[in-house]
């Protein structure tokens, strides 16, 4: 095994093996033999993970079966009704935006003759069909791409979604769902630069959607709201950054230098449910006089660990995330688009800010004499370890990552 399969596989175990030990908390109280419980539902994120690992292997009919897999799992438990209407929320935005993008690829083929994609681009350049004809296919054969990858407008999914389902299945489901938007995206873009007509409305579109996400990205972040929206924000941007991407070099796979999407959405798959799980113990409230959660006050330092997480989705410095946020900024810098440069540095001041002050909040308010800290009960060793695990293997994929490059 390589290093580059190494670093491809870490991500996925290891948010594996902590969302193991975040199952098995919960099942403690309430189911009899709780290893047993976690083991058959950390089993059914086994699909998920092989999908984020090997984004290569999502066709657009790949694509829509993990979106499908991905519902089912929000709504397989019909008693856990805030996961259940997250479910019921996803899925009529993707039956939607499935159905529009499959008409589209419709109308392609019928313009084109042919549905592979690369053909299709040397038909259309003998302008034969109308021009609105095959812009407005194409435009919509793009939209479950958008969608999926939760960029503003489309980024009330993922606040939802980390508001609403468990703080192990979250991750996994947001990072599944942004791979495959990515997949759709790069396939449906594949041999357009041969069309120049086509490239340029794509390109025109992608920069018009990636400052759409990062500017309204921004925004939601800086709106007051339950910690864990705001980590469903910080998702979203992830999103943004993709676009971005593809709006720079439509046809080059995002992230190459660190390894493509599956190191993407490995470090999403991480990030995220660190900072999944770290919300649940942050304090909902927006007084600067709070006291520091049960978290920060019997285990500092594993709240430290669960922050590390955190400042890895916002891209702070000394953490891996800074490194796809400029590999980005490279790329756009490259590729001479200021405009989405600005864009993107908004954003990532916005996400720094406003996950530095997450942080400071959990710790709350110092005292001194420590009052009422002795009758709180500790955090179990499960979730402390998973809090361990997550910033842990953050911090390899950040050496794997300088290594490499």
């Amino acid at each position: 095994m390589t290093l580059a399969d190494a670093i491809r596989l870490l991500p996925p175990v290891a948010a594996l093996v902590a969302a193991l030990l975040v199952r098995r908390s919960h099942a403690r109280l309430i189911e009899p033999q709780p290893w047993l419980d976690a083991g058959i539902v950390t089993a059914t994120l086994l699909p998920l993970a092989a999908l984020i690992a090997w984004p290569a292997v999502l066709t657009p009919e790949r694509a829509m079966m993990a979106a499908g897999l991905s519902v089912a799992l929000l709504a397989n438990d019909p008693r856990d009704l805030p996961q259940t209407e997250v479910a019921l929320k996803v899925l009529w935005v993707l039956v939607a935006a499935f159905a529009l993008s499959w008409a589209g690829d419709a109308l392609l083929a019928l313009a084109s003759g042919t549905a592979r994609t690369p053909e299709q681009w040397p038909v259309l350049a003998l302008a034969l069909d109308p021009y609105a004809l095959w812009s407005a296919a194409l435009v919509m054969s793009l939209l479950v791409g958008l969608v999926l990858l939760g960029g503003a407008p489309f980024h009330f999914w993922t606040g939802d979604l980390f508001h609403g389902a468990r703080a192990h299945q979250a991750p996994f489901v947001a990072a599944t769902l942004q791979v495959a938007g990515a997949a759709w995206l790069l396939h449906h873009l594949e041999g357009v630069e041969t069309f120049g007509e086509a490239a340029s409305l794509v390109r025109s579109l992608l920069v018009l959607a990636a400052a759409v996400a990062l500017v309204g990205g921004a925004a939601t972040l800086l709106n007051p709201a339950r910690p864990e929206r705001r980590v469903g924000a910080l998702v979203s941007l992830q999103g943004g950054l993709v676009l971005a991407s593809l709006a720079a070099r439509a046809q080059t796979e995002p992230f190459a230098p660190h390894g493509g999407l599956a190191a993407w959405g490995g470090h999403l798959l991480l990030a995220a449910g660190g900072a999944s799980l770290l919300s649940r113990f942050l304090p909902s409230g927006t007084g600067l006089g709070e006291r520091a959660s049960v978290l920060f006050r019997r285990h500092p330092w594993t709240g430290v660990a669960g922050g590390y997480a955190l400042l890895s989705l916002a891209g702070v410095p000394g953490t891996p995330g800074m490194a796809l946020w400029l590999d980005v900024a490279r790329t756009l810098a490259a590729e001479r688009h200021p405009g989405l440069l600005f864009a993107m540095a908004l954003a990532w001041l916005a996400a720094f800010g406003v996950a530095a002050d997450i942080v400071r909040r959990a710790f709350g308010v110092p005292d001194p004499a420590h009052t009422g800290d002795a009758a709180l009960a500790p955090v179990s060793r499960s979730l402390r370890a998973a809090f361990w695990i997550t910033a842990g293997t953050l911090v390899v994929l950040l050496w794997a990552w300088r290594g490499l490059n």
